[in-house]
């Protein structure tokens, strides 16, 4: 019998078209679910995207904490460094316009440089070949000379003497006696030095008039 008019042969091809529909449906289907599982990846993604922008948004429109430790520190810093500084104008002052000297019983006038001065005390230096005949303890009568000839003397106890080997000097400090001669004028000196010493400028070579020449 001719394969055509077979009804096993019809029977087998229908069951193979019906297999290749199952196969076609099931990779259809297969396909479509592949679409939508990587839609939502997607989505997730855009999602993942939005919240991280967001939260990065919030952080750069947020104030920054200033941290007042750091703030406090460069501030002590500063002010440490401008009263250094006065501290060493005022040393200019004291030894280039202002002689001192300290009274030594029975010997005459010990020339001294002061170190530093404040309204509780005096420190200043004396060469180490002199510094035996200052001691610790004792009253001492000073002055401090505004010219060769005009000064005006004060008196102060000893309290502290220790030795600058890499300066060749003895300092010693000394507190005003009070109650006594010139201790509120030298108070008032002191208050003056302070108060130029914040204001002074330094001269860079400016031309004097004299030098000027005419056009």
């Amino acid at each position: 019998m001719p394969y055509d008019l077979d009804p096993v042969f019809w029977l087998k091809l229908r069951h193979k078209d019906a297999d290749r529909r199952k196969d076609r449906g099931g990779r259809g289907f297969m396909f479509k679910n592949n679409v939508i599982s990587l839609e939502d990846r997607l989505k997730k993604k855009l999602k993942k995207k939005k919240s991280s922008r967001k939260a990065a948004n919030k952080k750069a429109k947020a104030p920054q904490k200033v941290d007042s430790t750091s703030i406090t520190d460069i501030t002590g810093i500063r002010q440490e460094m401008l009263k250094e500084e006065r501290r060493e104008v005022k040393r200019t002052i004291l030894t280039g316009f202002i002689g001192a000297f300290a009274v030594i019983p029975q010997k005459g006038l010990l020339r001294v440089s002061v170190y530093d001065i404040s309204e509780s005390g005096i420190a200043f230096d004396v060469n180490e070949e002199n510094g035996f005949l200052l001691k610790a303890g004792e009253p001492i009568a000073m002055r401090i000379y505004l010219n060769q000839q005009t000064y005006f003397p004060f008196l102060a106890n000893i309290y502290n003497i220790r030795t600058i080997p890499e300066e060749n000097v003895v300092r010693f400090g000394a507190g005003f006696v009070e109650g006594t001669i010139n201790v509120e004028a030298i108070k008032h000196f002191i208050k003056f030095m302070e108060s130029v010493s914040a204001s002074l400028q330094k001269d860079t070579g400016d031309v004097m008039v004299s030098n000027l020449k005419k056009y």
